[in-house]
């Protein structure tokens, strides 16, 4: 059985949504899933769900800082400790899915290099489906995948002054 690259970008809400949904279904049927979370260090509904499911391990590298301008070195430190641990799930063999959650804010930031990016995707195994998920996934990056989804805001309530929410939002 062949693995797939797939690729959620855009400027709408719910690519990782989509990616954790993905990795709970794929849990569903005794896969074992990784997913790597770059420019995230704090708790939110989806990794609090999940936490008690052994078939999927969730990291984060970054955080806030990692989002804001300036602290570039930290920034790039932690984005690189992320793709080296991404790299090593990718490679081990131990999982059948491995999501690189926000990668492509990573690359937009120029946190990773594409050509890096790029040679990870060549260095999967065949038979794991691989999760790119972001706004602003470079062209590099949506040549390369099977799979493209761009979620596309229409509308939005936060447009109209509302907050995020536990449970909805993080």
């Amino acid at each position: 059985m062949s693995g797939h690259i797939h690729v959620y970008t855009g400027d709408g809400k719910g690519k990782t949504t989509a990616a954790f949904g993905l990795a709970l279904r794929a849990a569903g049927h005794g896969k074992r899933v990784f997913i790597g979370q770059f420019m995230k260090d704090r708790s939110c509904g989806e990794v609090a769900a999940i936490a008690s499911n052994d078939l999927i391990e969730v990291e984060q590298f970054g955080g806030a800082k990692a989002r804001s301008s300036g602290n570039g070195d930290s920034r790039s430190q932690a984005a690189l400790r992320g793709f080296d641990r991404a790299r090593s799930a990718l490679r081990s063999g131990a999982y059948d899915v491995v999501v690189l959650d926000e990668i492509d804010v990573a690359l937009w930031f120029d946190l990773l290099t594409q050509a890096d990016c790029l040679d990870l995707i060549d260095e999967r195994p065949e038979h794991v489906d691989l999760v790119l998920t972001g706004r602003w996934a470079p062209a590099v990056v949506l040549d390369s995948a099977d799979l493209v989804t761009e979620m596309r805001e229409v509308k939005h309530y936060y447009r109209h002054g509302a907050a995020a929410r536990a449970g909805i939002e993080y």
